[in-house]
This record gives structure tokens, C-alpha cells and sequence, in this order.
């Protein structure tokens, strides 16, 4: 690990590269999933499905956790999107780690739902059901936490799951990472978890790799707490961590060091 410092309550971690950070998220989320396990029969846990977690989700399989007490559930999903197709976030995961442990349960957001609303208030009776106690995240260029882009990003949401638009900068970053050819394939709607269901997790992990999230880790650090920059808000809650490499965390380094110059 190259640094560590606290934003708020936000305890941020920076590492060398995407492949350590990936391989400490994985050995802390692990520790936090059987101390949780010791505590409870059943942990219920909700992953994001990213590029910015395949290090992190590569490494955490190889962890020794009893997958059997673990019920996990997915924070967000495309509306309308075609059986099969890969871009699909709960086709992602399940290719990924739903497929390849032994869940208790996996729970899935039906992006062929007839009825987006009624489907919005089945994930809710479920979520309500398994209260989350541990949240995989990632942040979007956007800073969007799930699909929660700025302009639709709402901290006192009463949902706790809803249907949402995407903004163009969050489609783009979809292009950014090969999900997708071009804007015009991507769905104009999705689910998404609320920030209020995403915070409602007693331990939250975010993993930012990426020199493309720079700017957007630099705003999560540096901004008021607002909307407008939705990742800002983990900077209230009270046991979330950060972890970064050193390509997402420059903005945050350039600014340290011209502040030492000065001060030299």
C-alpha cells in the first residue's frame, strides 16, 4: 500500500496497481464476510458488476468463506435488454461469481420484466427481507454510485430500488469499457439500487481502478456532499473504505505534492 488518509468518515486506501489493490480488497472483504458469518447464520451482501471489480471478484473466489450462509444480490441492471446478452449486469456476475460458488441464494433484478415498477417492488420486499450487511462497489466517470447518476441521484430517496434514465456520460463510460460498440445500443432506462439502499450497508467496499476515474475520485474527496457529485456521500457513512491505484488517485497525489512544493 502506497498511502492511506481519511476523507470525513471515509478511510481511503491507495495501492500500486489494479492487481493489489484487487488482492487487498479481496483479503479485507473476506476477513469482514467471516467475522459476519461468526455473528449470523446468513450474510447478505450486494456486488456491482464493473470492469473496476474483476481483480477484486478474481481473487475474493479464491477466498475460504463459507458461500453457503451468503445471499447476494446485484445493485443495478439495463431495462429491456435481450435474454442472454451478455452486457447484462446479472449475466456479468453470474459469469463471474454467482455462477461459480455455492450461494445460498442469488437474488436478480429481471431486466425482461412486463412490469418495471412491480419488479422495483419485489427487490424491495427482498432487500427488505436480507437487511445488506456488506456492499461491493464501484464509482462511475459520473461519479454515479450503481445507476445513480447526478441528475437523478437523490439522498433521502423513500425507494429503495427504482427505475431510473441514464445520463450520456454514464452511457459513455459503458462504451469507455467495451460493454458496448456504440451510445445508441445502450438502454435509455434501468434499475438501480438508491443511495439510501446502497448506504444501508453496515460495511461498504469501493473499488476505483483507473486512470479514466481520476477525476471522479478527486470530486468524491474534494466536493461539497451533493448531488451533483453522488459518490461524495460515502463520506458520511460510518465504516466505508475506498481503495485506489495509483492511476485513479493522481489528481488527489498531483494536488498533494504541488501543496508540498509550496509549503517547501
Amino acid at each position: 500500500m502506497l498511502n492511506e488518509f481519511e476523507a470525513g468518515k471515509l478511510k481511503v486506501k491507495v495501492y500500486e496497481d489494479r492487481a493489489e489493490l484487487g488482492a487487498a480488497a479481496a483479503a479485507m472483504a473476506a476477513a469482514t464476510i467471516r467475522e459476519t458469518l461468526k455473528k449470523k447464520y446468513e450474510v447478505n451482501i450486494v456486488f456491482a458488476a464493473a470492469a473496476s471489480q474483476n481483480e477484486f471478484l478474481a481473487a475474493l473466489i479464491k477466498e475460504d468463506i463459507d458461500w453457503s450462509r451468503v445471499n447476494a444480490f446485484h445493485m443495478d441492471e439495463y431495462i429491456g435488454m435481450p435474454a442472454g446478452a451478455t452486457q447484462q449486469f446479472g449475466y456479468w456476475l453470474r459469469e463471474r461469481i454467482f455462477g461459480k460458488l455455492n450461494f445460498k441464494e442469488v437474488f436478480y433484478l429481471d431486466g425482461q420484466a412486463p412490469d418495471a415498477h412491480a419488479d422495483c417492488e419485489r427487490y424491495t420486499c427482498l432487500l427488505q427481507q436480507h437487511p445488506t450487511d456488506i456492499c461491493f462497489m464501484g464509482l462511475g466517470e459520473n461519479t454515479h454510485l450503481a445507476f445513480n447518476d447526478p441528475h437523478v441521484a437523490n439522498f433521502s430517496d423513500t425507494a429503495l430500488v427504482k427505475v431510473v434514465d441514464l445520463d450520456e456520460a454514464c452511457k459513455q463510460q459503458q462504451v469507455n469499457e467495451d460493454c458496448f460498440d456504440d451510445i445508441s445500443q445502450i438502454p435509455p432506462d434501468a434499475f438501480t439500487l438508491t443511495i439510501p439502499a446502497l448506504l444501508s450497508a453496515k460495511t461498504i467496499y469501493c473499488m476505483v481502478p483507473g486512470i479514466l476515474k481520476a477525476p471522479a475520485v478527486y470530486h468524491t474527496i474534494k466536493d461539497p456532499i451533493n448531488e451533483k457529485y453522488p459518490s461524495t456521500i460515502l463520506r458520511t457513512h460510518d465504516n466505508a473504505l475506498l481503495l485506489l491505484d495509483q492511476e485513479s488517485a493522481s489528481k488527489l497525489m498531483e494536488e498533494r505534492q504541488e501543496i508540498k512544493s509550496v509549503a517547501n
